[in-house]
C-alpha cells in the first residue's frame, strides 16, 4: 500500500484546550489537599492530565493513519516503480484474478450450490464524491437480476438496507444494510426460502434512538469541515471524507471523537474513505453471511459454495468467515496490493460484472446441456 504524505496535526494542543475548559491542573503538591468548600473546580495532578493528553493524542493519530491508508494511492517516485511492479506481481500470485481463474472456482462448484454475496459500493457501483449518486448501471443490474435467476443472491452493504435496494431495484434478492444488522429476505419469487415467513432480522434494534442522537450531533460538529458528509444508515452512522482536503483529516477526527466518547456502547470503525460508528454488538459482514446461509438452509452443508465479492476493509469479516470454514471463496475488488483474506481479486466493477456474466452463461449451458441427455 503506498503511503500518502499527509500534514498531521499535532493534537495537543486541541486536547489541551478541551480539558482546559472543564478542569484546574494543580501542582502534584496541592492535589492531596481538598478542593475549598465554595470552589467549582476540580483538582486533579498533572501527571494525570498529561497521560490522558498522550492517550487521546496517540488515538487520534491512529484514527488518521487508518484515514491516510483508505486514501487513493499516488504515483512514486521513478526509481521505485519496479519495487512497486514486483510487490504487484507477488500479491496477484497469492490472490489471482477471479476471471482468469474461472474455470478453477467452476471446477470446486461441481455438485455444490453456489451462493453469492454482493458489497455494493465499489463493487456493483463505482467509488463516486457524492455517495448519493453512487448508482450502478443498467448493465449491472441485469447481471445482478440474471446470477438472482440461478442462484440465492444477497446484497451485503454498510449503507441503510432501503437505500441499497432504491439503488439496486432488483426485489428478488436478499438485503443485509448496516454491515448485516438490517436484513431481510426477498419480497419476490419464493424459489430459494426455507418456509413462508419472510425472512427479517435487526439484532441492533435497540439502539436506534442511540444512532440517531449520534447523527444530529455529527451534523452539527462536522458543518466546519468543508466536503465531510454525514449519513445515517440506520443502524450505524458513516462520515464520508472523500471530498475533506487531507490537511483537515485530524480535525475532523477529533470531531468524530469528541461526539463519540459520550457514547461508550457505540464504537468506530475504518471503511473506505469513511468513519463508520456502529453498536458494540458483535456483529459484521461475516456474521451476517452465516446467518443468511442458515436462513437458506446451508448452515451445515457441505454441498454449497459461497462466493463473496466485496471492495472494503469491512468485507474482510466474510473472506475470513469464509477462510476459517474452508468454504467458498472471497474475491476482492481493488486495483492495489492489499491485506487481505481474500483468495482471489478483480480490478473494478466492471471486471465484477465480466465474472457474474460468466457466471450466469456458464449455468445456462450447464443446465441446457442436462435437459438434452
Amino acid at each position: 500500500m503506498t503511503k500518502q504524505n499527509v500534514v498531521v496535526h499535532d493534537t495537543r494542543a486541541v486536547a489541551k484546550s478541551a480539558l482546559n475548559m472543564a478542569i484546574t491542573v494543580v501542582p502534584q503538591s496541592a492535589a492531596s489537599k481538598p478542593p475549598h468548600p465554595t470552589g467549582r473546580y476540580i483538582a486533579i495532578s498533572r501527571k494525570k492530565v498529561i497521560k490522558k493528553l498522550e492517550i487521546e493524542r496517540s488515538r487520534i493519530n491512529a484514527w488518521v493513519d487508518s484515514m491516510r491508508a483508505s486514501s487513493p494511492t499516488h504515483l512514486r517516485p521513478t526509481v521505485r516503480v519496479s519495487v512497486t511492479t514486483d510487490d504487484h506481481a507477488s500479491w496477484i500470485l497469492r490472490h489471482p484474478s477471479a476471471l482468469r481463474m474461472f474455470d478453477q472456482i467452476i471446477n470446486s462448484s461441481k455438485g455444490k450450490q453456489i451462493v453469492m454475496f454482493l458489497d455494493y459500493d465499489g463493487t456493483l457501483s463505482p467509488i463516486v464524491d457524492d455517495p448519493d449518486r453512487a448508482f450502478m448501471s443498467e448493465q449491472m443490474r441485469a447481471a445482478v437480476k440474471q446470477v438472482a435467476k440461478y442462484f440465492p443472491t444477497a446484497i451485503v452493504s454498510g449503507r441503510c438496507r432501503d437505500k441499497v435496494y432504491r439503488f439496486v431495484r432488483l426485489a428478488e434478492l436478499y438485503y443485509a444494510g448496516s454491515h448485516g444488522m438490517d436484513i431481510k429476505g426477498p419480497t419476490k419469487g419464493p424459489k430459494y426460502r426455507t418456509g413462508k415467513k419472510a425472512v427479517i432480522f435487526q439484532p441492533a434494534s435497540e439502539f436506534l434512538p442511540m444512532i440517531d442522537e449520534v447523527y444530529k450531533a455529527l451534523l452539527e460538529k462536522t458543518k466546519s469541515t468543508p466536503g465531510a458528509k454525514v449519513e445515517n444508515n440506520k443502524f450505524c452512522v458513516s462520515v464520508h471524507f472523500r471530498c475533506v482536503d487531507e490537511k483537515r483529516w485530524t480535525s475532523l477526527a477529533e470531531q468524530v471523537r469528541s461526539v463519540l466518547k459520550d457514547y461508550p456502547k457505540l464504537r468506530l470503525t475504518q471503511g473506505r474513505k469513511v468513519l463508520e460508528i456502529r453498536p458494540t454488538i458483535k456483529w459484521d459482514k461475516g456474521k451476517a453471511l452465516e446467518f443468511l446461509l442458515d436462513s437458506l438452509g446451508f448452515a451445515n452443508c457441505s454441498d454449497v459454495l459461497p462466493v463473496y465479492i466485496g471492495d472494503d476493509r469491512t468485507d474482510e469479516d466474510a473472506f475470513k468467515v469464509l477462510r476459517d470454514r474452508g468454504q467458498g471463496f472471497g474475491i476482492l475488488v481493488s486495483k492495489t496490493p492489499k491485506d487481505t483474506n481474500a483468495s482471489y481479486s478483480l480490478r473494478e466493477p466492471s471486471e465484477v460484472k465480466d465474472f457474474l456474466d460468466r457466471l450466469v452463461e456458464w449455468k445456462r449451458l450447464s443446465m441446457e446441456e442436462l435437459s438434452r441427455m
